[in-house]
């Protein structure tokens, strides 16, 4: 459906890859280190765009304007405070314990830019997740080890299945990237 030339992916996400292919764009991953950090006072909601301006930023170099990059990062907020990926097993059930039993705020902020233009927006959505057993979380953690995800945890598997309630948004922003919105605007450019 997508015909041009590979789009170039700045996450090394195999969950944002899944996107792009389920949605036909062919794409081409470049990672480089970008910095993921944020300035001091920077309103939470804004924290996810400008992490991918960074990503979008550290391999613009390798590329010619006409190409098109897209970078994307993904924050969990709870109670106004972003909430990043576990350090280890005992984060990782600190944060779902958190979690348990309440509704909490993903935004996944995408940034997109050709010939020097970029587009950059984010999705937000609500996700409710049910109260979970102490023992629910330490099976998930074990078996699933989700540390390199942010919120200690992905929606798309086991914990997915059994202890979210409800979402209000769009399911895929959740997993990592608004692909709908993605497609329509690069059907444009």
């Amino acid at each position: 459906m997508y015909s041009r030339k590979p789009v170039i992916l700045a996450s090394q996400s195999p969950r944002r890859a899944q996107l792009l292919e389920q949605a036909g764009i062919p794409f081409e991953v470049r990672v480089s280190a970008a910095d993921e950090s944020w300035p001091d006072g920077m309103p939470v909601p804004e924290v996810p765009e400008h992490i991918a301006r960074q990503k979008a930023k550290a391999v613009q170099e390798h590329y010619s304007a006409d190409d098109i990059i897209i970078a994307a990062d993904t924050i969990v907020v709870l109670d106004g405070n972003v909430i990043g990926k576990p350090a280890d097993r005992a984060d990782a059930i600190n944060i779902l314990s958190r979690l348990s039993g309440r509704i909490h705020t993903v935004i996944t902020g995408v940034v997109i830019v050709r010939n020097g233009e970029e587009q950059a927006f984010s999705q937000t959505t609500e996700v409710h997740f049910k109260s979970l057993t102490p023992e629910q979380i330490a099976y998930y953690v074990d078996n699933y080890q989700p540390y390199d995800k942010a919120g200690a945890y992905a929606i798309q598997e086991w914990i997915g299945a059994v202890g979210i309630a409800g979402i209000n948004g769009d399911f895929y922003n959740v997993m990592g990237l608004p692909v709908s919105e993605v497609a329509e605007r690069l059907a444009v450019m």
